[in-house]
C-alpha cells in the first residue's frame, strides 16, 4: 500500500505539471520485478478510477432523468395553473352575475316593500272606518239591519266582497313576504358560495405558485450538479488516461528490461570472448588491446580511447571537400567501443557506407537523442536491448567506407536520417 501510495502521488504530481512520470530509461532504471509491481498497481487504480467513472456516468444518467421528470411536474403545475386561473375567471363572471342579480333583487325588494306598506294603509283604513262605525260594529250587524230580503241578499254579497278582499290582501302579505325572505336567502347563499369558491380557487393558485418555485428551484439545483458530476467525470477520464499511457510506457520498459535479461548472458560471452581475442591478438595495427574509456560524470561519455582525427564539418578527403557529419577517433590494436550514454539499441547491423553500425536511442530530460556508431569490426549489442552509459557495445574497426582503423562517431538531436538535418556537433555534449 505505501508503495501505491507513492505511484499514486507521482500520477497526481504528473497531472498538475502536465508531463508523465518517467519509470526507467536512467542511471537508476527499474529492475523487472520493479517494474512488474509498478505497471500491477497502475493496473489496479486504472481499474478504480474506471468504476468510478461508471459511477459518474450512473449519476449524471440519473440526474438527467430526475431533470426530466421534474419538467414534466413543472409542465403539469402550469397546466393546472392555468386551468385554475380558467375558473377563477369563470367564478369571477358568475360573481358578478350573482351581484348584478342581487342589485336586480334589492330593486324588486324595494318595490316589494311599497306595496306591503300600501295595503298596510288599506288595512289600516278598513279598520279606522270600522272604528268611526261604532269600533263594535260587525259583519253579522249589518246582516241584521237588512230592511228585506232582497237587502240582506245584497248586504251578504257586499260583506263577501269584503271579507274576500281582506283576506286577498293578508294572502299577499303572507306570500310576498315569504317570497323576499326566500329570494334573499337564495341569492346571499349563492353569492356566499361563489366568493368561498373563488377563495379556495386562489388560494390553490398560490399553492401552485409555490409548487412551481420549488420544482425551479431543484431543477437548477440539479442542473448545476449535473455540472459538478461533467467536471469530475471529464478529470478521472483524463486521469485514466494519463495511468494508461503511464501502464504503456511501464509495458515497454518491461519488455525492454526482458530483452535486456535475455541477451545478457549472450553479452557477456561475447564480451569474454572478445577479451580473450585481446589477449591472443596483436590488434592488426601493430598495437595491443586499449583499455576501455574511463567513465565521464554527467550524461555524456566518450565512446572510445584514441584521437580525434577528423572534427565534425568541412573537411578534405581525397582532395575533394566534403562535409563530415562526425568526429572521428583512432587508434590501434583491440579498442572498445562504447556507449555514449543510457539507451535502447535501434539497429546493429552492416553497411556498405557505415560498415559493422549500432544505431542507439537516448531520452534525456525529455529529449531525444540519436547516436551512430561506425566501421567497427564487431558489435555485441541487438536491437531492443538496453544499454548503459559506458557499456561496451563493439570494437573499432576498418570496416565499409573506411581507410584505416577508427571510429566515426555522430550525434543527432532527434531521428537519424538520411539527409543528417538532425546532426550537429558531438563535442558540444560529449567531452572528446
Amino acid at each position: 500500500m505505501k508503495r501505491r501510495s507513492l505511484i499514486t502521488l507521482s500520477i497526481a504530481a504528473a497531472l498538475t505539471i502536465g508531463t508523465l512520470p518517467t519509470w526507467g530509461g536512467s542511471a537508476n532504471a527499474a529492475s523487472l520485478s520493479e517494474l512488474k509491481e509498478k505497471k500491477e498497481s497502475i493496473s489496479s487504480e486504472k481499474k478504480e478510477v474506471n468504476e468510478k467513472i461508471s459511477t459518474k456516468e450512473s449519476e449524471i444518467n440519473e440526474n438527467i432523468s430526475t431533470q426530466k421528470d421534474i419538467k414534466s411536474e413543472i409542465a403539469a403545475i402550469d397546466t393546472k395553473t392555468r386551468d385554475t386561473e380558467n375558473k377563477i375567471q369563470e367564478k369571477a363572471a358568475e360573481i358578478n352575475e350573482t351581484t348584478a342579480k342581487v342589485e336586480k333583487l334589492k330593486k324588486e325588494i324595494a318595490e316589494l316593500k311599497k306595496k306591503i306598506e300600501e295595503r298596510n294603509e288599506l288595512l289600516k283604513e278598513r279598520a279606522r272606518a270600522i272604528q268611526e262605525k261604532g269600533g263594535s260594529a260587525s259583519y253579522i250587524d249589518v246582516l241584521l239591519g237588512a230592511e228585506s230580503f232582497g237587502d240582506f241578499l245584497n248586504r251578504i254579497t257586499a260583506v263577501n266582497t269584503i271579507v274576500s278582499a281582506d283576506q286577498k290582501i293578508m294572502d299577499e302579505q303572507k306570500s310576498d313576504k315569504e317570497s323576499l325572505e326566500s329570494k334573499q336567502k337564495e341569492v346571499e347563499e349563492k353569492l356566499a358560495s361563489l366568493k368561498d369558491a373563488k377563495a379556495d380557487l386562489e388560494s390553490l393558485k398560490q399553492e401552485l405558485h409555490s409548487q412551481k418555485e420549488q420544482k425551479a428551484a431543484l431543477f437548477k439545483q440539479l442542473e448545476k450538479q449535473q455540472a459538478t458530476l461533467e467536471v469530475e467525470k471529464e478529470k478521472l477520464e483524463s486521469h485514466a488516461s494519463e495511468l494508461e499511457a503511464i501502464e504503456a510506457q511501464i509495458g515497454g520498459e518491461i519488455q525492454a528490461e526482458q530483452a535486456r535479461l535475455q541477451e545478457l548472458a549472450r553479452q557477456k560471452e561475447k564480451e569474454a570472448q572478445a577479451q580473450r581475442q585481446q589477449a591472443s591478438n596483436s590488434g592488426g595495427g601493430g598495437g595491443g588491446s586499449v583499455a576501455t574509456p574511463a567513465v565521464s560524470a554527467g550524461t555524456w561519455t566518450r565512446p572510445a580511447s584514441g584521437r580525434v582525427t577528423t572534427e565534425y564539418g568541412w573537411d578534405t578527403l581525397n582532395g575533394s571537400s566534403r562535409y563530415h557529419w562526425g568526429t572521428d577517433i583512432a587508434a590501434s590494436g583491440n579498442v572498445p567501443i562504447v556507449a555514449a550514454a543510457d539507451g535502447v539499441i535501434l539497429k546493429s547491423h552492416y553497411s556498405s557506407s557505415y560498415g559493422n553500425v549500432v544505431y542507439m536511442t537516448h531520452s534525456i530530460n525529455g529529449q531525444m537523442f540519436t547516436t551512430v556508431y561506425a566501421h567497427m569490426s564487431g558489435s555485441s549489442v541487438s536491437a531492443g536491448q538496453y544499454v548503459k552509459k559506458g557499456q561496451r557495445i563493439g570494437t573499432m574497426g576498418n570496416t565499409g567506407y573506411s581507410f584505416g582503423q577508427h571510429l566515426h562517431f555522430e550525434l543527432h538531436v532527434g531521428a537519424w536520417n538520411a539527409a543528417k538535418s538532425n546532426s550537429v556537433n558531438p563535442r558540444q555534449y560529449v567531452s572528446l
